[in-house]
């Protein structure tokens, strides 16, 4: 007990010296400060922004293409042909309803397809809708830039994007013609009119499709009562896996995907979210350890007399290693609650109102899927990760410096000399110098 006692004063003693060594000298300790506090800002804003992004293209290829789960015929997603339809889809879409956690359903056909106007024509893929169904399902109807969404009332409506009627030449109320084969192998084709443009934010996806009505796409296919899609919406993805097991298990003749089997680029994302997070914390450490360490080194290098009368007044090297230590955990730990706050309440403020990044390039976003704006977002385990991040920096940043202190003379020390025993960097220096010597003459 009595020793226990003794080695908590020792180190009581130490943690004193060592916070007041620390503001003996304000503008150094401050340099540290900053340096950590910044680190820890960039690395929590960078995080953020990363997340932003990811979590946009994920969330609008969610909402406006492949939605949570899929259910296809087994041959349609090779080859798309018309032929591979689920029979009485609407039975299919009621019963996948009624199961629990299931939030929308709707149902859909697909045909790949040319539309054509006066003035050009080009390839696209017509998906047959249910107007009432899918505004639960799909962002579409919320993308609206002209016009009107899809409506049952009135036959042979179609719906087109900004960017197709561009090139299309056309306008609100224009008509188009879509020209497609039918079961069997036959070229049908439909005059629709133009009742609505709409703008996802994806170019790509944006280019490449059309919608028209179901019933007036059935029509022309030739398959009244059925369809090629069945698309599932669900409150919870914590839930996802299990749901999909439901539905293969109730229709085992079919192909149920949930969004990661559809677009599997999306499962990439969100796998590499963490990833990219270490990679930066990784990066940013590094960079701040030797900042640490330049810093102590200057400290213990201002400070070779002091050091040096310590030891001559019977402080061994372990107390001199742990008083350089605990200072520069010390200085950690005045920064990383600043830079942790700064962080979280700079996510906090741009994750409510977004960062614009139309500014910089509107279509470059678009091209690929992302919303021009970003809203971050800090999952909370990165924080943690970032305190334990920056005790471990603050730690190996001490250790040479703290090394370093130990290895003085004395004697030398005393008289302000900087000499230390030869360690192993030193001799890996000179025997590095040598060898170039000898090559070099």
């Amino acid at each position: 007990m009595r020793q226990c006692a003794i080695n908590e004063n020792i180190m009581g003693m130490i943690i004193k010296i060592a916070w007041r060594n620390i503001w003996r000298n304000i503008m150094r300790s401050l340099v540290v400060i900053g340096a950590i506090i910044i680190g820890i800002w960039s690395i929590i804003f960078l995080v953020g922004m990363v997340n932003g992004m990811i979590e946009s293209y994920i969330n609008n290829a969610i909402k406006n293409e492949v939605s949570h789960i899929k259910i296809h015929h087994p041959d349609f997603i090779n080859d798309k042909e018309s032929k591979y339809f689920i029979s009485d889809i609407t039975a299919i879409k009621n019963e996948v309803d009624s199961i629990t956690g299931v939030k929308a359903v709707s149902y859909k056909t697909i045909t790949n397809a040319m539309i054509s106007s006066s003035h050009a024509g080009r390839g696209i893929m017509a998906i047959g809708v249910v107007p009432k169904y899918e505004t639960n399902v799909s962002g579409v109807s919320q993308k609206m830039i002209a016009g009107k969404y899809l409506t049952d009332t009135k036959k042979n409506q179609i719906l087109i994007s900004k960017r197709t009627a561009k090139k299309l030449k056309v306008k609100l109320r224009s008509k188009v013609v879509l020209t497609f084969q039918n079961l069997d192998n036959e070229i049908t084709m439909g005059a629709f009119r133009v009742v609505g443009m709409f703008e996802t934010g994806n170019n790509i996806y944006d280019e490449s499709i059309v919608f028209v009505c179901q019933k007036d796409l059935n029509t022309l296919l030739d398959i009244n009562g059925n369809g090629h899609e069945v698309a599932i919406l669900i409150d919870d993805l914590s839930e996802l896996d299990s749901i999909q097991a439901k539905i293969s298990k109730m229709y085992p003749d079919l192909l149920v995907r949930n969004y990661k089997e559809v677009q599997p680029e999306l499962a990439l994302f969100q796998s590499q979210i963490k990833m990219a997070g270490i990679i930066y914390m990784v990066i940013f450490m590094l960079a701040l350890v030797f900042g640490i360490i330049n810093t102590m080194m200057m400290a213990v290098l201002e400070r070779v007399r002091e050091l040096g009368m310590l030891m001559s007044v019977g402080m061994n090297k372990m107390k001199i290693f742990m008083m350089i230590v605990v200072e520069t955990i010390l200085l950690a730990m005045v920064a990383a609650p600043v830079g942790l706050i700064l962080g979280y309440m700079t996510t906090s403020y741009f994750n409510k109102n977004g960062i614009n990044l139309f500014f910089y390039s509107e279509e470059g976003m678009k091209q690929f899927g992302f919303d021009n704006f970003i809203y971050p977002n800090v999952p909370t385990d990165t924080y943690w990760q970032l305190v334990v991040a920056v005790s471990l920096t603050a730690l190996l940043g001490s250790l040479y410096p703290a090394w370093k202190a130990i290895r003085l003379r004395p004697v030398e020390a005393i008289r302000g000399s900087f000499e230390t025993r030869d360690g192993l960097m030193v001799w890996l220096f000179k025997f590095l110098r040598n060898k170039i010597r000898s090559i070099w003459t």
